[in-house]
């Protein structure tokens, strides 16, 4: 069977509906893996009395929208990033249909289109999870960060791309982050400059996108971060961390009084390499600020439209 043989009504309304339960899915992944609780179990519960979520409650966007952003069981206010990751879900799901999929020849084989599809939505939805995990946590999960690298080098050969450039990718963009970030910044200003899941993420892009591929991410991601960067210092005059980097730190500080000397002292040690053990200092330049969005975001754009906005600026360039 051909990709021809499916009409494009079937190829959208099945990724809608796909892309729509995969959101769903994000939202207990952005909840529960920073947290260290599994993904599987225990089924969808309220957050605010554990209460088990009903099936007809938890149909994406519409049960939100039903319910009028309000658990049913307990009153409580559900955040309006639940419907929006779904919905992110489900458009990234068509986008990846309408971008990728259609332009390819109808004869493609339907086994290796639906390969492409499953890949590429995969890359995309683990990108929106830690998009989401970094803003909140400012940490990336390496389930994310390395198993989408892998992810890349497995499948490097959907993207006419070679295994040994998927492997070289993703060296590169893990260099290029971990050497002058991580090795020479803090030797010169007495502190990371990016942290080493960044540098994982970039390794992923550049496993599925080749060594260019990794640069143009890093690039892009630091013009987007750093005009974000300015647009919140414009509007509240000061970049502060994510609240519940405040609370995880709050929690281990009640842990550590609760130590003996011995174990106090063996926690700090430990502590000591963890740049978010301590509060910021104050100034821009000790602002801490999640980079990882800005490079998901920029790999989601190499996906859609990177490799044919680079293809259009070498020939132009090229004359």
């Amino acid at each position: 069977m051909m990709l021809g043989d499916l009409p494009p009504s079937f190829l959208y309304g099945f990724a809608l509906v796909f892309g729509l339960l995969w959101g769903s899915f994000l939202n207990v992944v952005i909840y529960r893996v920073p947290r260290g609780m599994s993904v599987v179990r225990p089924a969808s519960r309220c957050p605010a009395c554990e209460t088990p979520i009903r099936p007809w409650d938890n149909i994406p966007v519409l049960g939100w929208l039903f319910l009028r952003g309000k658990a049913r069981c307990c009153g409580a206010p559900v955040s309006p990033r639940y419907p929006l990751v779904e919905a992110i879900g489900g458009l990234l799901s068509v986008a990846i249909v309408h971008v990728i999929l259609t332009p390819l020849d109808p004869t493609t084989s339907l086994a290796r289109a639906g390969a492409i599809y499953i890949a590429d939505l995969a890359l995309a939805l683990g990108l929106v999870a830690a998009a989401f995990i970094d803003l909140e946590h400012m940490i990336l999960p390496d389930e994310i960060t390395l198993g989408g690298a892998v992810l890349g080098l497995a499948t490097a050969s959907l993207r006419d791309l070679s295994f040994v450039d998927s492997l070289i990718g993703a060296a590169v963009g893990f260099a290029v982050v971990w050497l002058p970030f991580i090795v020479i910044y803090p030797r010169l200003r007495g502190g990371a400059g990016m942290g080493l899941g960044d540098a994982k993420l970039l390794m992923l892009s550049g496993a599925w996108f080749g060594w260019g591929g990794a640069l143009v991410v890093l690039c892009a991601g630091a013009v987007q971060g750093t005009f974000a960067a300015i647009g919140v210092l414009a509007v509240r005059g000061k970049i502060e961390e994510p609240e519940a980097v405040r609370l995880e730190r709050e929690e281990i500080q009640k842990e550590l009084a609760a130590m003996t000397p011995e174990e106090r002292a063996e926690a700090e040690k430990e502590l000591a390499a963890d740049p978010l053990a301590e509060e910021a200092g104050e100034g821009l330049g000790q602002a801490r600020v999640a980079f990882g969005p800005f490079l998901a975001l920029a790999t989601l754009e190499y996906l859609f439209f990177g490799r044919a906005a680079v293809e259009a600026f070498f020939g132009w360039a090229g004359g």
